[in-house]
């Protein structure tokens, strides 16, 4: 009998403290926020950077790396430059080649005096080499593995840092949507190589990106990298206006859907959309319905059967007959797994970074996005955009609504765990 009671409560903590891991911040967005001012209007900016923290800073100069051929050289390029600091924060960290690259860049310069700090997140590195660890720890790194699994942490095992960031010397910045892993070499060039897009940042906002760094860097050391060699003073290198700002779960949880939807009200004229897992809650569906209904055109671009996440892509596809009716036009990516995240908002701002367009990234994970606010910068990343849309196919309301049956009973269960996927 004893045993039995023993049982029960066990299980129902266990169920209890699982639960938590469903929570949403308290703070959370309930009405749909209306279009006041376009993307061009200086209140828009304005609002843009008192409402998600950082100012907007100009001086600045963001270079677009295309997959792993571009993105991995001018990486590692940038941390054997460093002379100070190297900060880096990043999800995935897997065992393979390209793994042992970026340990060995930061094991060369630890030996060299530079201070190298690195925040892998726990889940994110669970397949990582354990040799390679120690490699780099008995070298001076200083390696923190973000919210490992321990009994009293399973109540917060379900938020995660996703968050990729690379700063060197205080005066280079990275980030986009590349994990440490091997699928992300390459050009994209067959369905084990991924499309992805990593972005190199110089200027003042460069300061912003370090900043993002230690928010985590704090809670998970007690320390803060601080000081000239983290914080140089930094001068304009280029006429880009940008801001990086920073999402969690606890503080600032919303912060990340408060700005899809503020871009989505403003918008006047057209949305691009490159989307690695999309599945929106209904403020964000109607959002874009209502801004459709203000004739603003809107392409969405995600994976299509090469993906990662068969329940991510069948989850998406339930709320897309209402977008899809509205006008929305809606693709997926052929020929490999697409992991881009970009926004792109009447050719005059983009957004970059770690969030993928879905709950989990709006609601449980640490996430970080770079706005640029250049005209030219959107001209160029819209044409990247639309070089990637020409290998996508074009999924229409008729497709939706003859959809296998499978899909539509699978959603019924999956909807309820969208957060989760």
């Amino acid at each position: 009998m004893i045993w039995t009671i023993v049982f029960t409560v066990l299980a129902t903590i266990l169920a209890v403290v699982l639960a938590m891991n469903f929570a949403t911040p308290e703070k959370k967005l309930e009405r749909k926020i209306e279009h006041r001012y376009g993307i061009a209007d200086p209140q828009f900016r304005r609002e843009m950077g008192v409402l998600l923290g950082p100012a907007i800073v100009p001086g600045n100069r963001v270079t677009d790396l295309e997959n792993g051929d571009e993105i991995f050289p001018a990486m590692l390029e940038a941390i054997h430059s460093a002379h100070k600091s190297v900060t880096f924060e990043t999800y995935i960290y897997w065992s393979g080649e390209i793994g042992k690259k970026f340990a060995a860049a930061f094991i060369e310069r630890a030996k060299a005096g530079v201070k190298v700090d690195v925040t892998i997140d726990w889940a994110g590195s669970s397949s990582m080499d354990g040799d390679l660890l120690k490699q780099m720890q008995d070298a001076g790194v200083k390696v923190e593995r973000y919210r490992p699994l321990h009994w009293y942490t399973l109540s917060r095992i379900n938020n995660r840092t996703h968050r990729k960031l690379l700063v060197v010397d205080g005066t280079i910045g990275f980030t986009g949507g590349v994990g440490i892993g091997d699928p992300w070499q390459g050009h994209a060039q067959d369905p084990d190589h991924w499309r992805d897009m990593h972005f190199r940042i110089e200027g003042p906002v460069v300061a912003q990106v370090q900043s993002a760094f230690n928010d985590n860097w704090i809670k998970t050391t007690g320390q803060i990298a601080n000081g000239t060699d983290f914080f140089p003073p930094l001068t304009p290198v280029g006429n880009m206006d940008a801001h990086m700002f920073i999402s969690s779960p606890v503080g600032g949880g919303e912060s990340m859907h408060l700005m899809y939807l503020m871009v989505i009200a403003a918008a006047e004229h057209s949305i691009d959309l490159s989307a690695a897992y999309f599945i929106p809650d209904e403020l964000i569906s109607n959002a874009l319905v209502a801004a459709r209904h203000r004739g603003v055109a809107i392409r969405i671009l995600m994976p299509g059967k090469n993906t990662d996440s068969d329940a991510a892509r069948v989850a998406s596809k339930a709320s897309w007959g209402p977008l899809l009716l509205a006008g929305v036009k809606m693709y997926e990516y052929e020929p490999t797994m697409f992991h881009n995240k970009m926004l792109i908002a009447d050719r005059q701002m983009v957004s970059v970074g770690s969030t993928n367009f879905d709950q989990r990234s709006f609601q449980l994970n640490d996430e970080a996005s770079l706005n640029v606010y250049d005209a030219g910068f959107a001209e160029k990343m819209t044409g990247v955009f639309e070089d990637d849309l020409k290998l996508g196919k074009e999924y229409t309301y008729k497709t939706w609504k003859q959809r296998p049956w499978k899909e539509k009973f699978a959603e019924r269960f999956l909807l309820p765990l969208r957060s989760q996927l």
